[in-house]
C-alpha cells in the first residue's frame, strides 16, 4: 500500500498561509480552517470572544484559523469534527465513549492551531514576543514531535502500546456552574483544558500518559464524580502543575509496515531517563498556580496557604476524604 508522506512543517520552519498546517501543499491566504470549530462557537457563543497572545496582541476566536487545503479541510477536519459534535450532544457519555485517539488529535488540532499563530506572530518583524516559543530548543522538540502525532490525522498510524496523552474527562455540576465555555493552555508544557457545558478535559498532550499515571490517586477519587467548579479548577491545577514539574520528552519513530498491513506503526522513547521524571513538588508554587485557578472565587496565595505543610483543598476535607459538598462561605 503507498502512504501519504509524513509531514514535518518544523524543518524549514515552513509557517505561513501559503502551506497546509496538516499536509503541507500549497494553498491561498483564503484557504482556512478555524481552530476552535464553527459549531463549537455557535453553540456556547463565544466566537466574538477575546483572546490574549504571546506578544500581546489580541485576537477573536473567529479570527482564530490555520491554513489548511480543501483535501485535509473535507476529508479529515470535517469528519473529526463531527465525531466531537455528535459525542458533545451524549454530554460526559459521549466524551468516554469516543476513541481516545480521536479525542488526542482534536486536542491537538485546536492547541496546535493556536502554536501556529503564535509562531507566524514571531516571524513579524515589527513584534517582540517576551518569550518566543519558536527560539526555545527545547520547546522546539516538543512541538515537532506533538506535531509527528498529529499526522496521524490525515496518515493511517497505530501508536504501538502508548497512549500518548494524559487525558481527563470531567462532569461539572451544571446546578453550580456559570460558565458553560472556558479554555486554557500552556504552550510550554503542553497543558490543554477545555470546559464544554457540563463537560470538562484537561490533558497533557505529550506526557506518553506519565501524569495521569502520577495523578491516579486523585483521578479515581474524582472521575466518577459530579464536580462543583471550585473542585475541577483545583482538578486543573493539579494537572497543570504535574505537567510543570515533568522532566522528559518522548520521541516517536514510525516503523513502515509489513507486507499485509495498511497503517504505519509509532514506536516511542522517552529521553533523559537517567534524571528523576518529575522534578520535586512545592506547595508555594503549586499555590501561585491554584490561586490564578481559584481567582474568580477570591480565594487568595494566603488562604491557600494558611497551613504551609497542606494547601487548601475543596476536593478533600481535613481527613482526606472526598468532599461531597462545597459550602464556599466556611
Amino acid at each position: 500500500m503507498s502512504f501519504p508522506s509524513l509531514y514535518d512543517p518544523f524543518d524549514g520552519m515552513c509557517f505561513n498561509s501559503h502551506s497546509c498546517f496538516l499536509c503541507g501543499a500549497a494553498i491561498t491566504p483564503d484557504d482556512v480552517t478555524p481552530v476552535f470549530p464553527n459549531w463549537l462557537m455557535k453553540q456556547y457563543n463565544f466566537a466574538d470572544k477575546q483572546l490574549l497572545l504571546l506578544d500581546k496582541s489580541i485576537i477573536t476566536y473567529r479570527e482564530l484559523t490555520i491554513p489548511c487545503c480543501s483535501h485535509c479541510r473535507e476529508n479529515y477536519v470535517a469528519p473529526l469534527e463531527s465525531k466531537i459534535e455528535m459525542a458533545l450532544q451524549e454530554g460526559v457519555t459521549g466524551f468516554r465513549k469516543l476513541d481516545e485517539k480521536d479525542l488526542f488529535l482534536w486536542l491537538t488540532k485546536m492547541f496546535y492551531g493556536i502554536l501556529v499563530r503564535e509562531l507566524l506572530n514571531e516571524m513579524n518583524p515589527l513584534i517582540k514576543p517576551e518569550h518566543a516559543v519558536g527560539e526555545n530548543p527545547k520547546m522546539f522538540l516538543k512541538f515537532q514531535s506533538l506535531f509527528k502525532l498529529l499526522q496521524a490525522l490525515r496518515v493511517p498510524i497505530v501508536f504501538d502500546d502508548f497512549e500518548p496523552a494524559s487525558i481527563f474527562i470531567l462532569e461539572v455540576d451544571a446546578t453550580e456552574d456559570d460558565t458553560p465555555f472556558e479554555y486554557r493552555d500552556e504552550l510550554s508544557t503542553m497543558m490543554f483544558s477545555i470546559k464544554l457545558g457540563p463537560v470538562a478535559i484537561v490533558a497533557c498532550l505529550l506526557d506518553n500518559g506519565i501524569v495521569k499515571k502520577a495523578l491516579r490517586p486523585v483521578w479515581e477519587d474524582i472521575k466518577d464524580k459530579k464536580l462543583h467548579p471550585i473542585q475541577m479548577a483545583e482538578f486543573t491545577a493539579r494537572a497543570y502543575y504535574a505537567g510543570y514539574l515533568l522532566n522528559i520528552i518522548p520521541e516517536y519513530f514510525e516503523r513502515r509496515p509489513k507486507t499485509g498491513e495498511e497503517y504505519l506503526i509509532y514506536d516511542t522513547l522517552v529521553d533523559d531517563i537517567t534524571m528523576d521524571v518529575f522534578n520535586p513538588w512545592e506547595h508555594t508554587a503549586y499555590a501561585k498556580l491554584l490561586e490564578e485557578m481559584w481567582r474568580k472565587w477570591n480565594i487568595t496565595y494566603g488562604d491557600i496557604l494558611k497551613n504551609p505543610r497542606e494547601p487548601q483543598s475543596y476536593i478533600y476535607d481535613e481527613t482526606g476524604i472526598f468532599r461531597e459538598t462545597i459550602r464556599l462561605s466556611e
